[in-house]
């Protein structure tokens, strides 16, 4: 990816959610044929489609909300 607009975390998480994100990363290496993987690149892809989710969630709360 490009390093352009990057900023460094550095967070600290349970163990058992670092061992979560690591065998996340495995199953990307396994099942996207896109070369090496990085943490950092599968947490970027997890965020996007998390923060879609939640936009499409606020939409559809705001029609039934102006429905009403």
């Amino acid at each position: 990816m490009n390093e352009k607009g990057r900023i460094q975390l550095n967070v600290r998480v349970p163990k058992d959610t670092a061992a979560k994100l690591d065998e996340i990363v495995e199953y990307y290496q396994e099942n996207l044929k896109l070369g090496r993987v990085y943490k950092g690149d599968v947490l970027t892809d997890i965020i996007e489609k998390s923060y879609e989710v939640m936009n499409k969630q606020k939409k559809m709360n705001n029609r039934y909300l102006t429905k009403k």
